[in-house]
């Protein structure tokens, strides 16, 4: 499996100078995370990675109780598909 590594606003996978795989966020303001981009390395692409990713953030706007605005394309498509996010969509 793969150890998920948290840092500044990006959860990430791999060295942190040069991740295999990273998702970022911005805070705005009190209430909303918006999530800028997924990044998955041609070596991890095809696993899942993206999504694991995109649960650990989820996890963190729950926690935090926010609401996600994603304007990665990527996870816009995934939060839109999976019913469990839909609740955090802003």
């Amino acid at each position: 499996m793969f150890t998920i590594n948290r840092g500044t606003n990006r959860f990430y996978i791999g060295d942190s100078e040069s991740p295999l795989a990273e998702m970022t966020y911005v805070n705005a303001g009190d209430k909303i995370i918006i999530i800028d981009s997924t990044k998955v390395s041609d070596q991890l692409r095809g696993q899942g990675v993206g999504k694991i990713l995109l649960k650990e953030v989820v996890c963190l706007a729950r926690e935090e109780h926010k609401k996600i605005t994603p304007l990665c394309p990527f996870t816009k498509a995934e939060m839109n598909k999976n019913a469990d996010y839909t609740d955090l969509i802003y």
